[in-house]
């Protein structure tokens, strides 16, 4: 499998992913500089966690912009998958990649723990691995992760299986009391229409491994890397 991430002023967690990718799959990641203006060859890209521009404007604003982002949103277009975590999936609301917003949280404070998530669409190439209804916990790392949208743009959301993760409680129940950041419907990561974009904003390259506290993230990589090495 060969893939690409994305790498900006401020990232912070491109080599967690590009850890988690090479477990699974054997093969090192190209860490791509944000103002290149081409992607070698790949099947999978990554838009890592972090702080993108220092987050300044707003959460992705930036980055959303960068040179390389034209690339990306074509590759994306022509069926490539394409997975945001954190700031990723932050620079893809403001890429246009995904519908809606992350804006601050609803506690105005910074959170950092681990979270329940039920899995709520198994039928893409990101979540294949996990079972429908299934509880995982990954951490969290953000500021500005609360997702928003408009009522019709939710509602189609809903209606066509785009929700991929919902915050939950341990024993899978989706409540207020599970949700760490007011994200509308408790909505962890959603999917575009076509399911090869996926933006979330837990980080599953955290949690790879027993070692390293926990190994729920694993299965998304182990599922990206067989299915790519059989394409």
């Amino acid at each position: 499998m060969k893939s690409c991430v994305i790498v900006f002023p401020g990232s912070n967690c491109d080599r967690d992913v590009a850890v988690a990718i090479e477990a699974s799959s054997g093969t090192a990641p190209l860490m791509v500089w944000h103002g290149e203006t081409a992607l070698p060859a790949c099947d999978l890209i990554v838009l890592p966690g972090g702080f993108s521009y220092g987050d300044y404007l707003r959460s992705g604003a930036m980055a959303a912009r960068a040179p390389i982002m034209r690339a990306v949103l074509a590759k994306a277009a022509s069926g490539t998958p394409v997975l945001g975590l954190c700031n990723g999936f932050q620079i893809m609301t403001e890429a246009g990649m995904l519908p809606g917003a992350l804006m601050r949280n609803a506690g105005l404070k910074f959170i950092c723990r681990d979270v329940f998530l039920k899995v709520e669409n198994t039928d893409n190439i990101f979540n294949r691995r996990y079972a429908s209804g299934q509880v995982v916990r990954f951490p969290i790392s953000h500021h500005d992760g609360n997702y928003f949208t408009d009522a019709a743009t939710l509602d189609r959301l809903e209606s066509t299986g785009r929700i991929a993760f919902r915050y939950c409680a341990p024993d899978g129940a989706v409540n207020a009391s599970a949700n760490p950041n007011g994200s509308l419907n408790n909505i962890a990561g959603i999917l575009n229409a076509a399911g090869n974009v996926l933006g979330m904003m837990p980080h599953p390259e955290r949690l790879i491994a027993p070692e390293l506290g926990g190994s729920d993230g694993r299965a998304m990589f182990d599922a990206l890397a067989s299915l790519l090495q059989c394409a």
